[in-house]
């Protein structure tokens, strides 16, 4: 009974978070190109929400529910639709270029991070949003450190500011450095962030460069596997050292370095990448993982406010741009020493 009472008081904050995610499904769907994805609207209309009423006693339990565990559950959805041998479809060209950007995103953002006095969570976020596929990333990566809200909603902001100037300008540098279809969709694929920004700069240069910039952003995808089991294991040992400085024993076992979500996460990419999925059910859980996912930010954004954003100062936004900046010079220079090598 006190099961069903404590399941009950989650029922009004996580109704008030689906109602925002259908809001900015909707308010995407006006959109004549795909400028913004949902999940930035959802996450932005529930910090305009905190701005004038903070959640109350009634939804906040509800609210830290769909932030906590409907993320998680969310991921794990989300594997049913990765298919691992999509590496293969795109060649060395695009993982020899995904290697260099995701160094530039972890190395020299590392860096960036730490001269702008960034919490390593935050700054890793930011870094992860840019170099593998933004508000996926994110979301996949922040319960596996212990991100707080605050951290996500800085993530997220870089990621979209960023993804709407890349959208915009790069077609023109594509078309004014002279790039043909695959070299413009392997830049486009690797160094734009969110998979609906990669679909409007991709095809904006032409329909051969959009669908190759898909493919390789598909792949790009896959580099979330890796990242959050790496990320596990550090936060595992930064909570071990943590807890050995203050004389105390830290039980450390299975659950805390492959977290249970991300277990549940590469079971489904396991079993779709070996056909046990139909691909109409991979589809419907894909697009179930991605609704949830967007009520899930819709819930974050409820619990972030404008002002504590302000609070932080500009090097969040600093950092986002210097780690883009890098990733597009890194990038495109590894694009063009395989096209005069001739490997592309």
């Amino acid at each position: 009974m006190n099961l069903l009472k404590k399941w009950t008081t989650y029922i009004p904050g996580f109704a008030v978070a689906i109602v925002i995610a259908a809001a900015a499904k909707f308010l995407e769907s006006l959109l004549p190109i795909p400028l913004v994805g949902a999940s930035v609207i959802a996450m932005f209309i529930g910090m305009i929400i905190n701005n004038f009423k903070k959640p109350g006693v009634l939804l906040s339990p509800g609210i830290k529910f769909t932030s906590k565990k409907i993320l998680k559950f969310a991921i794990i959805l989300l594997g049913a639709s990765l298919n691992i041998a999509t590496v293969l479809t795109v060649g060395r060209n695009s993982l020899l270029v995904m290697v260099f950007t995701l160094a530039t995103c972890f190395g020299l953002g590392y860096i960036s991070g730490k001269l702008l006095n960034l919490n390593w969570k935050m700054s890793n976020l930011i870094s992860a949003g840019t170099g593998i596929c933004g508000g996926s990333a994110i979301a996949a990566i922040a319960p596996v450190i212990d991100a707080e809200d605050l951290d996500i909603a800085f993530g997220l902001s870089a990621t979209f500011l960023f993804d709407m100037a890349m959208i915009v300008l790069f077609p023109i540098f594509g078309k004014a450095i002279g790039l043909d279809d695959v070299m413009y969709g392997l830049w486009a694929g690797t160094a734009v962030n969110d998979t609906s920004s990669v679909v409007a700069a991709g095809f904006a240069f032409s329909e051969a460069a959009g669908n190759y910039a898909t493919m390789v952003k598909l792949t790009r995808t896959l580099a979330i596997i890796p990242t959050v089991i790496i990320f596990a294991l550090i936060n595992m040992k930064i909570k071990k050292g943590a807890g050995a400085g203050k004389n105390t024993k830290l039980e450390v076992n299975l659950k805390s370095v492959f977290p249970w979500f991300i277990l549940g996460f590469l079971l489904l990419s396991c079993l779709n990448s070996f056909g046990f999925i139909p691909a109409a059910v991979g589809s419907s859980l894909k697009e179930i993982s991605k609704f949830l996912m967007v009520a899930a930010l819709a819930a974050i954004g409820l619990n972030t406010s404008f002002t504590d954003m302000k609070k932080a100062g500009p090097a969040p936004m600093l950092h986002g741009f210097i780690v883009s900046a890098l990733v597009v010079i890194v990038s495109i220079s590894v694009i063009w020493f395989e096209k005069m090598n001739g490997m592309l």
